[in-house]
C-alpha cells in the first residue's frame, strides 16, 4: 500500500482556541490512526546534517524549513490513494486546531 509522510503545523494559540470537544476528538482520531499502524509523534528539535562531496560532515543546530506556523508533528501513514490519505489527516489536531496537515507522497527511490 502506498505510504505518505504527513507534517502538522500548528501553535498553541490555534490549539488553545479549539472547543476542546474538537480537540479531543481530533486526538482520539490520532490514536486510532496509531492503532492502524500509522506512525506519529511530535516534533522535536531539529539540526541539518550535510556531508557534502562526502567530504566530511557537518551539523547545524535549527531547521531548514520554515513556515508561518511551528512544525509540531511528523506521520508516516498507508493509504490507497492521496485521496484517502487526505480524509485520514482531516481529522487529526493540527487539521482542526487552526493548523495545517500537508500530505507527502513517499516515492520508493531509485536504486543505482
Amino acid at each position: 500500500m502506498p505510504k505518505f509522510v504527513t507534517i502538522g503545523y500548528g501553535d498553541r494559540a490555534g490549539y488553545d482556541n479549539t472547543d476542546a470537544a474538537v480537540r479531543d476528538a481530533a486526538h482520539e482520531h490520532d490514536a486510532r490512526l496509531r492503532a492502524a499502524g500509522a506512525d506519529m509523534g511530535i516534533a522535536g528539535t531539529p539540526v541539518q546534517v550535510r556531508n557534502h562531496d562526502d567530504a566530511g560532515t557537518s551539523v547545524d543546530d535549527g531547521a531548514f524549513m520554515s513556515s508561518a506556523l511551528p512544525v509540531a508533528g511528523f506521520g508516516i501513514i498507508e493509504a490507497a490513494t492521496l485521496d484517502d490519505a487526505i480524509r485520514l489527516v482531516s481529522g487529526t489536531p493540527c487539521a482542526v486546531a487552526h493548523g495545517v496537515v500537508e500530505v507527502w507522497p513517499l516515492l520508493e527511490a531509485p536504486r543505482a
